[in-house]
């Protein structure tokens, strides 16, 4: 292009060709200026953290769910990325049994032999209708449990394990304050509605999550408990004889390819409840749904468990946590010494420390819009002596101001306090050694 107007015999057309030539540069430096602005503006949008006005967009909208409490969780962290009324204590049915099946897994064998007693044999429908004094290998009625949701099976599973529903309820609740729980009291291991001292049958959706979680993911028994409540269909038999056919209540198992366990439940005052997990890519999500419909909305379970799982799936990704946070530099302590020597007096002493935990990495959910961070906390400055081992404060990591893991800062080696004989004994090494 430039040899058009390339200066040839004329001297007249020199004005002409520089001005078409600084004309025709000029334009091309402005076409420059105008693709870098465009490129500027693209990276302005796009690298910014999501707004407040555009985080509500991907909000769920209350009014799309029917559950009258709900609660979606990072199956990992157990952080709560959606809720709705999720702290509410409410009644919720057969989702109960999830608890009731994983401590019968942690801490008996599923070849035992157990007797149904008269109270068991007397539970309402849903039940197997076993008779007092009938025998089954425990794993077979843990099948009647998950897959039927059969009360009787509770019942004598319960009985079993502790020797009473009454013991067995307090482990239950022992067991849920270990999760975490924060409003959560169970009478029944079936989830029928009951009450003793300590109140009425509840949990909350969030608890629930919880539970879940544990059962899915944390336990000793999660692998036996995940098989055993994706089994479609199973068949067993009495030790007298009689035989036995189960099939899954759980439609949702066959509605997302990545549901991995569930359960439902029903009472006339609980309403249709549900609780399920979900994994995908190494994300792991749980959702508890309460009150969600009566007779004959059976199917507004599926519809808001798909709601939640799917707003879950489209907005948290993956994220792996610093490994910076396993490694804390040495404090500075005055007045203390590890050597005793010369040259420790009148200088800091460096106290190595250590993060204690048994976790090597950090996983969790994380939205466009969350940010993360690293925080460090000291308790007030330590009294010498100081021993290995003693917590000296705490680092966490943070999603805005919710904590997700926290972690004890500790003394990686002993302190001494600095006193007169000591320093008496570094200066005779000193110059006589």
């Amino acid at each position: 292009m430039f040899k058009a107007f390339r200066y040839k015999d004329n001297p007249d057309n020199h004005i002409h060709l520089t001005t078409n030539v600084y004309g025709y540069f000029f334009m091309k430096k402005i076409k420059q200026i105008i693709a870098v602005l465009l490129v500027l503006l693209q990276c302005f949008f796009f690298v910014l953290p999501v707004s407040a006005e555009e985080k509500e967009k991907t909000e769920v909208k209350e009014s799309s769910l029917y559950s009258r409490a709900c609660a979606l969780t990072d199956g990992e962290s157990g952080r709560l990325l959606y809720g709705k009324k999720e702290d509410v204590p409410m009644a919720n049915a057969s989702t109960t049994k999830i608890l009731t099946c994983i401590l019968a897994m942690e801490n008996c064998q599923m070849d035992e032999v157990v007797t149904a007693g008269r109270e068991a044999a007397a539970q309402p429908k849903v039940h197997l209708g076993m008779r007092d004094g009938q025998q089954f290998y425990l794993k077979d009625l843990l099948y009647g449990l998950m897959l039927e949701s059969y009360n009787d099976c509770a019942y004598v599973i319960a009985e079993h394990v502790s020797g009473s529903v009454e013991k067995f309820a307090e482990a239950m609740n022992e067991k849920a304050k270990e999760l975490g729980c924060t409003d959560t009291h169970f009478v029944t291991p079936n989830g029928l509605d009951k009450e003793d001292g300590g109140g009425e049958h509840h949990t909350t959706a969030y608890d629930l999550c919880r539970i879940m979680s544990y059962c899915a993911w944390n336990s000793p028994a999660s692998e036996q408990f995940l098989a055993l409540t994706q089994t479609r269909s199973y068949s067993f038999a009495s030790l007298d004889g009689t035989s036995y056919a189960v099939s899954n209540k759980n439609a949702f198992l066959d509605m997302m390819s990545s549901v991995i366990t569930g359960k439902t439940g029903y009472t006339a005052k609980a309403g249709y409840c549900y609780v399920a997990a979900v994994e995908e890519g190494g994300r792991r999500y749980a959702v508890a749904l309460l009150a969600c419909g009566w007779p004959n909305h059976k199917t507004y379970r599926w519809s808001d468990a798909k709601t939640l799982f799917g707003y879950g799936l489209e907005h948290y990704h993956l994220y792996q946590g610093s490994d910076k946070i396993f490694t804390v530099d040495p404090l500075e302590i005055a007045g203390g010494y590890q050597e005793g020597t010369l040259e420790e007096w009148g200088n800091k002493a460096k106290l190595p420390l250590y993060v204690e935990t048994d976790k090597k990495q950090l996983t969790f959910l994380k939205a466009d819009w969350d940010e993360a961070e690293v925080r460090k906390e000291f308790t007030k400055i330590p009294q010498l002596p100081i021993k290995k081992g003693k917590e000296l404060g705490k680092i966490s990591y943070c999603v805005g101001n919710e904590e997700l893991y926290s972690f004890k800062i500790c003394a990686a080696e002993d302190i001494r306090k600095w006193d007169f004989a000591t320093f008496l004994t570094a200066v005779l090494k000193e110059f006589l050694l």
